[in-house]
């Protein structure tokens, strides 16, 4: 469930965005993505261009039962040329075969002609890890 007051263009589309991962449908959201974006998973590294954001994120999804990202701030900015800055915080929560996994999350995007040139996400990997770790 998103809550905030981005009413920009390029909110709209980051938020579709979101949408189509939430359904685990990397190809709908690709369609989003410029070519030649950059995904900027920090701490995890950077991929470059539409097929690579689906190669990575892909397997991820594919092993998610459930995806729900909470965006509790979103803030947009648009250019008159159809560029935009997209800025949001959320609780990324993936449903994994030992539970929900909930990762805080800052995210940049940033828009050429109504599409995400860059997807720049920052979270704390050690969170993430503590979470996916076999038990004991």
């Amino acid at each position: 469930m998103s809550r905030h007051d981005d009413t920009s263009t390029s909110g709209a589309v980051v938020s579709a965005f979101i949408a189509a991962i939430e359904r685990k449908d990397i190809d709908a959201a690709c369609e989003l993505l410029t070519e030649d974006c950059e995904y900027d998973n920090v701490p995890m590294g950077k991929v470059h261009g539409r097929e690579a954001v689906a190669s990575s994120l892909g397997p991820f999804v594919s092993i998610c039962a459930g995806i729900d990202w909470v965006v509790y701030r979103q803030v947009g900015r648009d250019g008159a040329d159809g560029s935009g800055t997209v800025m949001n915080e959320r609780l990324d929560r993936f449903e994994m075969p030992q539970g929900w996994v909930e990762v805080p999350v800052a995210g940049v995007f940033e828009l050429v002609d109504g599409k995400i040139a860059l997807w720049r996400d920052y979270f704390d990997e050690a969170t993430f890890r503590s979470q996916t770790a076999p038990r004991s």
